[in-house]
């Protein structure tokens, strides 16, 4: 089989297409056709070597596919034939892939393997963030910046269904009108304004309630200023770069803040949280109710070229690798 691998860690260049043995699973394993696997901020941390991972490494977390064969010991509920789409597990950029059968979702009819593995990890994560991280309320007004990229659109949708008043942060107008036809009550081009001031201008309170910040370096300081007296910055990325070190007495200056660094591991650390948010996001899906937009699908070949749209913010939505 076929997969992208890293043999050292540095730019998209590191990234190489590589002949390897067909994996075979192990007790409690499934091996799986992938039909798509999706590309995400977390491979790019791993090439980078900002998250540590023992090289030579099968990049890819997300993917969705076709059981082909079954472990020892695997339960009756999964079979050869299904269809079933995980993330968190590291491997999916390649054509055949083994992950723990606890790690697998079945995919519900009127969804299709690239809008599975186009929800698992960009849906999973909008939804702890939304319900779990800081929970919104109606009536909560929220930002969130790269409002229109994988994670922004959808958890704007999700904001939105739960009465939140929406403030999000993108780049261009292409981009506003795709934050705006999600949900967003107020779009903020952050090349043409300061997004901190716009926000303090629209703003019905002493402050917004939560800041969700996926950029990291770059907002990370204006984003707190934006915040009411213990309001919440959820940051869950870092695509400009890591946040600099910073003196915690600032919180307490600038009203109680808090702030938390989650990561969707956490927040499916058990089979039954796992199971619902992963239902909720793939159901919602089809019935329409969280729509998905898939922008680029390249071939596994062009993961390098992928990762370069991701990191130069040139893209919406979603990105998948078909094998």
């Amino acid at each position: 089989m076929q997969a992208i691998r890293i043999l050292h860690t540095d730019g998209p260049e590191a990234l190489i297409l590589q002949d390897l043995p067909t994996p075979a699973p192990g007790p409690g394993e499934a091996l799986i056709r992938i039909e798509a696997s999706g590309v995400n901020f977390i491979d790019v941390y791993f090439r980078e070597g900002r998250y540590p991972a023992q090289l030579p490494y099968t990049l890819g977390q997300e993917a969705a596919g076709i059981i082909v064969a079954l472990g020892e010991g695997t339960p009756a509920d999964f079979k050869v034939g299904d269809r079933v789409a995980w993330c968190s597990v590291p491997g999916t950029y390649a054509q055949l892939a083994v992950a723990p059968v606890e790690k697998l979702i079945p995919i519900p009819e009127g969804v299709s393997s690239q809008q599975a593995a186009a929800a698992m990890l960009q849906g999973m994560t909008a939804h702890y963030l939304a319900y779990s991280t800081y929970s919104i309320r109606p009536g909560d007004e929220v930002l969130i910046h790269a409002g229109a990229g994988g994670v922004g659109l959808l958890l704007t949708q999700i904001a939105k269904s739960l009465g939140a008043r929406v403030f999000t942060t993108v780049s261009n107008e292409e981009k506003a009108e795709l934050s705006r036809e999600a949900g967003a009550d107020e779009v903020i081009l952050y090349t043409q304004q300061d997004f901190a001031k716009a926000v303090k201008s629209l703003i019905s309170g002493p402050g917004l309630h939560a800041v969700y910040d996926s950029v990291g370096k770059t907002t990370f300081e204006k984003s707190l200023s934006v915040l009411r007296p213990r309001g919440t910055l959820v940051l869950f990325g870092g695509s400009s770069g890591p946040v600099p070190p910073f003196d915690l007495i600032k919180l307490s200056q600038m009203g109680s803040l808090y702030i938390t660094r989650p990561t969707l591991k956490d927040y499916t650390a058990t089979r039954q949280e796992l199971e619902q948010r992963a239902s909720d996001v793939l159901n919602a899906v089809a019935l329409g109710e969280l729509k998905l937009r898939i922008e680029h699908i390249y071939p596994l070949i062009n993961a390098a070229h992928a990762h370069r749209d991701l990191e130069g913010r040139k893209t919406t939505g979603k990105l998948l690798l078909i094998p």
